[in-house]
Order: C-alpha cells, then sequence, then structure tokens
C-alpha cells in the first residue's frame, strides 16, 4: 500500500508539471495551424486544467493510501503536511479557475503546488506512530482546515504577484520594483533549496557530528555539506567538507545546526539562481514575466487576489485558531501557551484580517492590495519553514 501510495504521489507531481506547462503555452498565445491565438489559449488552457484536475485526483489517491497504510490522517509531520499544503493550492485553483476562467492563473498557481510538493519531498517519508500528543482525531480537523486555508492564501499570493508584474513599471528603478524582484528571489531561493537537496540526496552525501547534549554524545546526520555545524561538535565522517562557523548556543535543540544550515543553502542557492538568470537574460525577473500578464485586466486579478483571500481567511480562522485552541486544551490542558508556532499562526491571522480591513474599510485596493496579498503569504511560509526548521517548541515534531 505504501508503494502504490508512493507511485500515485509521484504521477500527480508529473500531472501538476505537465499542467504547468500546458498553461505556459497557453498564455504564450501564439498561433497554433490555424487557429487565432484566442483560440490557442483557451484549447491549452483547458488542457491544462483537465490535467491539473487528474493530478488532483492521483494525490486524493495517495492520501486514501497512506491513510489506510498509517492508520492515521497524513498529515503528522513536514513531509505529510507540505503535500496535502500543496493538495489544498491545486483544490483552491481548481476552484477559483472554475469561477473566472482566466487561464494565465494556471501559469501562476500550478507552478506554486509544485514548488511545495516538490519542498514535501525533501522531508522524510516513512510512516512512523503518531506520538501521544497527535493521537486524537483533531489531527484532521485541525490541520486539513488550516492547509485549506493557507492553500487559499496561496492562491491569493499568485494572483497578487500577477497584479504587481502586471502594473509595476519595470523601465526605471523604484521601491516597487526592488521589493517586488526580492520577491521572486524567494521564490527562487526555494527552488534553488529544493534543487540543492535533491542533488545531495541523490547523490548520497552524508556528514554525521558527535554532539554532547548533557553528558551524552549524540550523533547527528547531515544530507548536505555543513556550512553551520553543531556547537561543539566533532565531525566524524572523513572527505567531507568542514563547516564554516559553528551555530549560535542560543539556538536550542538537537536538530537546531541542521535546520539552520538548510535555511542557509536555500538563501545561497536561490542567490546562484538570480545571479545566473541576471546575467543571462540582462533583465529583472519581472520583465521576464511581465509578457504572461500583459492582455489581462489589473482589476480582475485583483478581485481574484481579493476573494481567494475571503475564502481562505475564515477556513484559516477555524483550524489554525479555533481548532488549534481546542486540542491544545486537550492535549496540553490549556488553550494559549505562546508557543513558536501558536504565535505566528497568531500573527498570520492579524495579518490577514488587517488586510480585509483595510481593504474593505479604507479602499486598500490595487497595489496596495496586491503587496498584502504577497507578504502575506510570506509570513505563512516564514511559519511553515523557518519556525518548523528552526524554531524550537511544541511543534517540532513536525
Amino acid at each position: 500500500m505504501i508503494a502504490v501510495s508512493g507511485n500515485l504521489l509521484l504521477m500527480a507531481f508529473i500531472g501538476y508539471v505537465l499542467s504547468s506547462i500546458a498553461f505556459v503555452l497557453a498564455v504564450t498565445g501564439k498561433r497554433w495551424r490555424d487557429r487565432s491565438p484566442e483560440q490557442h489559449t483557451n484549447r491549452w488552457g483547458w488542457i491544462g486544467f483537465s490535467i491539473a484536475v487528474i493530478g488532483f485526483l492521483f494525490q486524493t489517491g495517495f492520501i486514501i493510501t497512506r491513510w489506510i497504510a498509517g492508520g492515521h490522517f497524513p498529515t503528522s509531520n513536514m513531509f505529510e503536511f507540505m503535500a496535502f499544503l500543496a493538495y489544498s493550492i491545486i483544490l483552491a485553483f481548481i476552484v477559483i479557475f472554475l469561477v473566472y476562467r482566466i487561464t494565465v492563473i494556471g501559469a501562476f498557481v500550478m507552478p506554486v503546488g509544485i514548488i511545495m510538493l516538490a519542498y514535501a519531498s525533501v522531508f522524510p517519508r516513512e510512516i512512523q506512530p503518531l506520538i501521544p500528543a497527535l493521537q486524537s482525531y483533531w489531527l484532521k480537523i485541525h490541520v486539513t482546515t488550516a492547509a485549506i486555508g493557507e492553500g487559499a492564501f496561496a492562491v491569493g499570493f499568485a494572483a497578487g504577484l500577477m497584479y504587481l508584474v502586471r502594473t509595476v513599471d519595470q523601465e526605471k528603478s523604484t521601491v516597487s520594483t526592488k521589493w517586488l524582484e526580492a520577491t521572486l528571489c524567494m521564490v527562487l531561493m526555494l527552488i534553488g533549496f529544493i534543487g540543492t537537496t535533491t542533488w545531495f540526496s541523490s547523490a548520497g552525501y552524508q556528514a554525521t557530528f558527535q554532539v554532547p547534549v548533557s553528558g551524552i554524545t549524540t550523533e547527528v546526520v547531515y544530507t548536505m555539506p555543513a556550512i553551520a555545524g553543531p556547537k561543539d561538535a566533532t565531525l566524524v565522517t572523513e572527505g567531507v567538507m568542514k563547516p564554516w562557523f559553528e551555530t549560535p548556543s542560543w539556538m536550542q535543540g538537537l536538530n537546531a545546526a541542521r535546520k539552520l544550515n538548510t535555511l542557509i543553502w536555500s538563501v545561497l542557492s536561490g542567490l546562484v539562481l538570480y545571479g545566473i538568470i541576471r546575467l543571462l537574460t540582462r533583465r529583472r525577473l519581472a520583465q521576464l514575466i511581465r509578457p504572461m500578464v500583459r492582455d489581462i485586466e489589473p482589476e480582475t486579478i485583483d478581485e481574484i487576489s481579493y476573494r481567494a483571500i475571503a475564502i481562505g481567511f475564515p477556513i484559516f480562522t477555524l483550524g489554525a485558531l479555533i481548532f488549534a485552541m481546542i486540542w491544545a486544551a486537550e492535549a496540553w490542558g490549556r488553550f494559549w501557551g505562546w508557543d513558536p508556532k501558536e504565535v505566528w499562526a497568531l500573527i498570520t491571522w492579524l495579518f490577514y484580517a488587517a488586510y480585509l480591513h483595510l481593504r474593505l474599510s479604507k479602499g486598500w485596493i490595487g497595489e496596495k492590495s496586491a503587496w498584502l496579498a504577497v507578504i502575506g503569504f510570506i509570513v505563512v511560509m516564514i511559519t511553515l519553514v523557518f519556525v518548523n526548521l528552526v524554531i524550537v517548541g511544541l511543534h517540532s515534531y513536525a
């Protein structure tokens, strides 16, 4: 059953990639035999959508079979949660596409889903028994609703990014162009991290450190070269790169150094990718992408971003706050404990609450609204990546 589950996820990933390619072909608008650009766009847009639905069905099969194999809903670790987040993004995209029928949405949203699913693949895939705190029916209720809300936020992010690429003047250097470029560079950092992790994993790279913890020597295994090494550790693997520096002592936890190392590789690989693209094209990333959205009305993109966030916000509120607090009371005997993950979930909720307030009460539409949609999902990713991988807390089991 586990092998079947893995194959279904692979088929879903392939489907999402093919769907993205079809959407990119659609938005090129080039003539295809005797068809007009509009016919070409519609034809390939529906092909891309159909393939996305097929991939979504494959991933549904993955969730069901892994649930059966593991005996619990598959959202108990980083691999399972990030895979389900990708699933939620595709679900939100399918709904938004059926409402608005705008092909270019797929060219921006589908790659986000692919990145999340690829990011999930870098984590261990083994099915492990649930720790006591997770042995509850609240696991599937709390985590799934939170992920579905974040999936809608991802669509809002993609549409907000589309709006900025469409409207920010790229002919001159301004504060907006610089921040937009920085945002696109962050996306490249995640892509670069996935690429480097896959590369070292396929090469079988490992470096083992012996770390003294409370008088007991424990081993920590790195799967990427150690830029940041564990504090006071001894490298026992021969022929591998020695750490450039030790992790600061304030970063607690046995795996804190390895997680920081992961974050550093993400930043460096993204910057290298960005530098290569700029050297080859001599253009900003936004300038390269802008032809894809040139023919789309900015007001329509703005509305899509708002609608996606407006749908996701109440779902996220239920999952990440209300259901989470009920489960925390059952598992730990308190509704709130200022755990880092809880704090960042609250920060995310407050940010999107402010987004909706500013848009509905203060008239923040257009570029201001788009920036908030983009920044909001960056906050989500900080919660999912930095807080989960670096900061130690009750949710560190993820």
